[in-house]
């Protein structure tokens, strides 16, 4: 068992000799475990027994212990392209799914049977804002990224289309979170700071999902890191509350609902390290990230998370 600490301490604010008492806040996360997993690729789900590992257009279904049960794999001509993440509720994997490089951005979201396996539902959401890379469900309403890149797009026949794969020009400046009703109906959008879209690349956000404190926690395509959110109180660029560092190579990370504090991501391979044997990984993580009850949602706090979210969370 690993027992790795890791911990981000916000930039000290020194003047005159003395510490900004905001500097002094901090989250740690450590290691607990690590599963070689092949199908770890895109990202990973998971419930009170099971772990869901994404690929392209595989889900594979794994006890907690590591244990392999069960996998769902779409055929190469298939529609399922390029499944990127996984949110498991209420017995259901929801999945963003894209068709992930070629033009014109298309996306959907797909829907499996946590028990069965099976595909029961899909939802297209056409041509929007981007390539749709995470889901989540949060406070009443459904969350998730349409992101943009710097790299080459592709046309439909596979070959280079000479432009980034975006929706305008600029890249992955265009990456923006959302934020939808139960009907999948757009409700707000943000954008992302330069900081990280520089720490992006030439890539965009790959994973999101909603902690117990009730903050967004996003990471990007590579960096071993995770960036906790917050929510501007005015206007439409998001805000990097903390960056934390953590054992993972970018990609879907997901918070275990039935363990509060408990955080999955993946370790995805390079090609030097499959030529070795190694195949990509799936990491859980503890850490000391508060559970939120829907009672600490107060009007006037939305720089802790979405107010309209929290008092909806407190209706429900």
């Amino acid at each position: 068992m690993y027992m790795r600490f890791l911990k981000s301490v916000a930039p000290l604010c020194l003047l005159g000799g003395l510490v900004s008492t905001a500097a002094l806040a901090e989250t740690s996360i450590w290691q607990t475990d690590e599963f070689n997993i092949p199908e770890a690729n895109q990202g990973v789900g998971v419930d009170e027994d099971h772990f869901y590992a994404v690929d392209n257009r595989t889900i594979a279904k794994y006890r907690k212990s590591g244990d392999y049960v069960t996998a769902w794999e779409g055929d190469s001509d298939g529609p399922i392209i390029h499944l990127d993440s996984a949110a498991v509720i209420d017995g259901k994997i929801y999945c963003s799914h894209s068709n992930y490089r070629y033009l014109p951005m298309t996306s959907s979201i797909e829907v499996w049977d946590a028990e069965t396996m099976a595909h029961i539902e899909s939802h297209s959401l056409g041509i929007q804002l981007g390539s749709l890379t995470w889901l989540d469900r949060h406070g009443g309403y459904w969350w998730g990224t349409f992101a943009n890149y710097n790299k080459e797009a592709k046309l439909p026949d596979g070959s280079p289309a000479g432009i980034p794969y975006a929706i305008r020009a600029g890249g992955n400046i265009n990456t923006t979170l959302v934020k939808f009703d139960e009907d999948w109906d757009l409700l707000e959008s943000w954008i992302f700071p330069m900081e990280l879209l520089e720490k992006f690349e030439r890539m965009s956000n790959s994973g999101g999902s909603w902690g117990p404190d009730g903050n967004l926690y996003v990471t990007g395509h590579d960096l071993a890191e995770i960036y906790r959110i917050r929510f501007p109180e005015a206007g439409s660029i998001l805000e990097v509350a903390e960056t934390i560092p953590l054992n993972i190579r970018g990609q879907g990370v997901a918070w275990d609902r039935s363990r509060p504090g408990t955080l999955y991501g993946i370790i995805r391979a390079t090609d030097e390290e499959e030529a070795q044997g190694m195949t990509n990984r799936v990491v859980v993580f503890g850490s000391d990230v508060p559970q939120k009850e829907a009672s600490e949602c107060r009007p006037g706090n939305k720089r802790d998370g979405d107010e309209r979210a929290c008092r909806r969370r407190e209706r429900d």
